[in-house]
């Protein structure tokens, strides 16, 4: 009485149905070629303002590494 009722499931029909292949709707007249150039110009300027940003980096690095080799030098110069 209080348990529920399972639905009766139906039995698969005995012969197969062979698939239809559809072509996708075309879309409405719009490609994607339009787009290209700005988007290979926003993925060239990306590259380019990440290469600069790496060599301004490393420059920085590499000035103070020196500054500090040469600052100690000046000190142990002077100690002297």
């Amino acid at each position: 009485m209080f348990r529920p009722k399972l639905p009766d499931v139906p039995t698969p029909p005995s012969t197969l149905i062979p698939q239809q292949h559809h072509n996708p709707a075309p879309t409405a007249g719009r490609s994607l070629s339009p787009y290209a150039g700005p988007v290979a110009a926003v993925l060239v300027g990306g590259v380019v303002l990440t290469a600069l940003l790496a060599a301004v980096a490393i420059t920085a690095i590499s000035v103070a590494i020196a500054a500090v080799v040469l600052r100690s030098l000046l000190n142990s110069a002077n100690r002297r």
